[in-house]
């Protein structure tokens, strides 16, 4: 129960104040805990972050996924993939994942970040193949692509409304720049 109260923590630092709020002192602050007992649970800020993308990609991951299950065609399926992780952006755990990913972070931290996205584009591959792309892998990474400038423009509080951005997004990954 403490491990996932300090990370329930180490999101809300995050989500509040980037990479630079979570540190041990208000870790141990936020749960209640001495900074000595922190360091019991976690070796380092990296461990956090590492513990994080453990557990949250996952679920992220999960939900994207269950999206697009619900769809009936490919085209579907990657509306589904765009709305829904723009959906996620207000999330905490979204938050701390984009400002762990923004921070500087050790090669095993960097490593699982890499992993998780992989998993999300390999979710997409298979529609993107029906769809007709002859290299789906490579299409999928652009898609990636695509939903990760949405998500910046969402996370900077640009002047367009978020479903806007979300629309706009979806419309670049079904029709490109026809419009």
């Amino acid at each position: 129960m403490q491990r996932a109260a300090l990370l329930d923590a180490a999101r809300a630092l995050l989500s509040e104040g980037g990479t630079e709020a979570l540190t041990f002192p208000a870790l141990a602050e936020r749960t209640g805990l001495a900074r000595s007992s922190v360091y019991e649970y976690f070796r380092s800020r990296a461990a956090v972050v590492e513990e994080l993308c453990s557990v949250d990609f996952p679920f992220w991951a999960a939900d994207v996924e269950a999206a697009m299950q619900q769809a009936a065609d490919p085209e579907g399926k990657v509306a589904a993939y765009v709305r829904r992780q723009l959906e996620l952006v207000g999330d905490r755990r979204h938050r701390a994942v984009v400002a762990i990913s923004a921070s500087e972070l050790d090669a095993g931290a960097r490593e699982k970040i890499r992993a998780a996205h992989g998993g999300l584009i390999a979710m997409i591959v298979e529609a993107l193949g029906e769809l007709g792309h002859t290299q789906p892998r490579l299409a999928a990474l652009l898609l990636q692509g695509v939903v990760d400038a949405a998500v910046r423009r969402i996370e900077l509080g640009a002047a367009e409304d978020p479903a806007a951005i979300t629309d706009a997004a979806v419309g670049m990954a079904l029709r490109g720049v026809v419009g």
